[in-house]
């Protein structure tokens, strides 16, 4: 999917936000380049739909508010490269001390160039990916939709779609019991993190889905079964 952005990447407070069903004219062909790239480096495949998603739930927590769309699509599409097989390690002791933030951040400055990136933004690309897990404190407005959006990605229906699918292919969960440890860890740890109030106010139906489901499961059998 081509993502779209107006001709001025910096949306104006003055200006309503469109319907992100809208079209938008002239869309750069860096952003084509950059989403072919990563839909044909996306390994396992499912990891691809999580770029789509992150980067319409980020401008929606703007509200209004200006920012570099073109620095926001960048780091969006560009934050997980690292995780992807083929550009992770797999010997297992290599893969325990991988940084796949570092990996993308070296990476990503090339990539960008190849496909015709405005240079100067590249620095801000960078901060926004070096800032969008929940631990870090980001330095600007684009770092802090990204981060929050992320965050909200460990929450609600999706969340569960995207821990239990690694049931099995990722060396962290073994077991579905794994997978429950690490939601339930979610939901008790990363509302909190939220920097925005659109954030917290996406998060209370998330939340409220993964507490249900959580509970479910516990009320069909026990953790140590699953």
């Amino acid at each position: 999917m081509l993502s779209r952005v107006a001709n001025n990447p910096v949306r104006p407070v003055s200006t309503p936000m469109k319907e992100l069903s809208d079209p938008l004219p002239n869309p750069g062909p860096w952003r084509s380049a950059l989403e072919d790239y990563i839909r044909r480096n996306a390994r396992p495949v499912d990891k691809f739909s999580h770029q789509q998603r992150l980067y319409r739930l980020a401008v929606s927590l703007a509200g209004g508010r200006p920012f570099d769309d073109d620095v926001v699509h960048a780091a969006v599409w560009l934050h997980d490269l690292g995780v992807f097989v083929g550009h992770r390690p797999e010997e297992l002791a290599a893969l325990a001390a991988w940084d796949h933030v570092a990996y993308v951040c070296g990476l990503a400055p090339t990539l960008l160039a190849d496909m015709g990136f405005p240079a100067a933004k590249v620095p801000a690309v960078l901060g926004v990916i070096r800032d969008h897990l929940p631990s870090s404190r980001p330095t600007s407005f684009e770092g802090t939709l990204v981060r929050d959006a992320d965050i909200l990605e460990q929450l609600g229906a999706v969340a569960i779609l995207r821990t239990v699918s690694k049931v099995g292919r990722d060396t962290r969960f073994l077991r579905f019991a794994d997978a429950l440890r690490v939601l339930r860890r979610n939901v008790e740890t990363l509302p909190g993190q939220l920097l925005l109030d659109s954030s917290r106010r996406a998060a209370a139906a998330r939340t409220a889905t993964l507490n249900a489901f959580l509970s479910s499961a516990a009320a069909e059998a026990p953790e140590d079964e699953m």
